[in-house]
């Protein structure tokens, strides 16, 4: 069955602080998200804090990295008690791996291990504990410090054992070639910026940060001089929070109304499955599923906003000049919303595990590293039935998807008409795909699921099934998928 909201008495449900309670109670939600909302507004003005007053022009990179770390583990103690010792327990083991093994195989070993024990979590939270369908528990950061783990293995891998002429210009830039003290491992993991609600970013970005070169590595190649500078400006970041903030608001209030009035468990009600006609399902559901968007909306602008606050997130400057906040920035709301493909919302959603599943899967792997990729991430994200409904569609309608664009879309760029009705029809489509697409996503439970695409007549399925058997399959322009190098990029420009 889906989900089912909780009652009151369970606002209490949490593994860890109570503190709150009363509050909990007064607002009528479940302790353990305020708790979460607690700790990131915490974040937020401890972020403020220690961008001005352990400015590292101030302070060394060493008491940075010990402040970040240390109000990082007490967050993860706060929102979820005893059962942040898994977070620990991970990230010892690995960091064990990473001064023990051997370059050639530090990848391989973080994977499997981080992998595996985010898995035995995910399950053991299921099935036997039966705890995290509705709340916000301890998965979710050990997912958060399970990218950070694998990344930062695979880099050290990139730095210290292979030939830079054998790296892609992506991989070449992140490359480690010093492996991390214990101190900068800590802070890189479990600092207050990232440790509750992420994202995942690199070790070499992070390191800049706490060192006070971030910024500037990203202004040196603009010639400021013409631009009236006579130095480095230091761009503040309370522009971009203040815009991140607002958003957040708007996705709070959205999450209170909206998700309050289509909760995802209308997709298994009686009316739904077996009353309602095909095309009030269509709407429905894509309405439903639009709902379900503002708490992720919520989660990780407010997580950006907080990482800005601290000086962290400079990504440059745009072509008008203006100064850009979105290194680690998890979503385009606006790409998501216009999104005409799969691939375009795709690359706009949960944009840091996209970075993540590239970097340790998608251009490391041979062979099918459509269908790897999608089933890493289905394993990163837990053991739920639901998300494999969800990413073995995915697959398919991404590979019928892309057929349809191969073969069609040259016939409407003849004219600023026909593309307006290309976009119009491929935008509607797109949103409609994904809304069929994620629905087992959040219904988790096998039998909704089945119940849910039985009504729908399984139309996305057969669509893509006959797409993918009838029109020819172009080979890409990227074919054979192999990550341009270094020594690749020379060679082309020496012929």
């Amino acid at each position: 069955m889906a989900a089912e909201a909780p009652a009151a008495g369970l606002s209490l449900r949490t593994t860890g602080s109570t503190c709150l309670h009363p509050l909990s109670e007064l607002l009528r939600i479940p302790l353990d998200q305020v708790n979460f909302v607690a700790c990131q507004l915490f974040a937020l003005f401890a972020a403020f804090w220690f961008r001005i007053y352990l400015h590292p022009g101030k302070t060394s990179s060493e008491v940075r990295h010990a402040f970040a770390t240390i109000l990082g583990i007490y967050f993860v103690i706060f929102c979820f008690g005893w059962y942040s010792v898994h977070l620990f327990v991970l990230v010892l083991m690995c960091y064990g791996i990473m001064v023990t093994t051997s370059v050639s195989n530090i990848h391989r070993y973080t994977l499997f291990v981080a992998m595996g024990y985010l898995t035995i979590c995910h399950i053991s939270r299921i099935y036997i504990f039966h705890y995290g369908i509705l709340t916000t528990d301890f998965s979710g950061p050990l997912m958060i410090v399970t990218q950070k783990i694998t990344t930062l293995a695979f880099q050290v891998h990139d730095g210290l054992g292979r030939k830079a002429e054998d790296l892609s210009g992506e991989q070449h830039r992140l490359a480690v070639k010093v492996k991390p003290s214990f101190l900068e491992y800590l802070s890189y993991l479990l600092n207050f910026m990232s440790i509750i609600a992420g994202p995942c970013n690199n070790f070499k970005d992070y390191v800049a940060f706490i060192e006070g070169r971030h910024v500037h590595m990203k202004l040196l190649g603009v010639n400021w001089k013409q631009k009236g500078f006579h130095s480095l400006p230091e761009p503040s970041p309370n522009r971009a929070v203040i815009q991140k903030l607002c958003v957040t608001s708007v996705s709070l209030l959205l999450f209170l109304t909206l998700t309050k009035t289509f909760p995802i468990t209308c997709l298994a009600d009686d009316w739904f499955v077996h009353k309602a006609d095909f095309l009030t399902r269509l709407f429905y559901l894509y309405v439903v599923m639009q709902a379900a968007k503002p708490k992720y909306y919520f989660a990780w602008t407010l997580a950006d906003a907080v990482n800005n606050a601290a000086g962290f997130g400079f990504s440059g400057v745009d072509k008008n000049g203006n100064f850009c906040w979105d290194l680690l920035s998890n979503l385009n709301i606006w790409k998501i919303e216009t999104a005409t493909s799969l691939k375009i919302y795709l690359e706009n959603w949960n944009i840091q595990t996209a970075a993540w599943l590239k970097c340790v899967c998608y251009e490391r792997v041979p062979w099918y590293p459509t269908v790897l990729t999608f089933i890493l991430s289905a394993l990163w994200h837990g053991v739920y039935p639901g998300y494999y409904f969800t990413f073995l569609t995915g697959v398919l309608v991404t590979l019928a998807a892309r057929a349809v664009r191969n073969n069609c879309r040259q016939y409407f760029h003849s004219s600023k008409a026909l593309k307006a009705v290309y976009d119009v029809v491929t935008w509607a489509a797109t949103q409609l795909a994904i809304s069929y697409i994620a629905a087992p996503f959040v219904l988790l439970a096998v039998e909704p699921t089945i119940s849910l695409y039985k009504s729908m007549y399984f139309y996305l399925h057969i669509i893509s099934l006959l797409v993918i058997l009838s029109l020819p399959i172009k080979p890409q322009a990227h074919a054979p998928r192999q990550p341009r190098t270094l020594n690749s990029v020379h060679k082309k420009k020496t012929d």
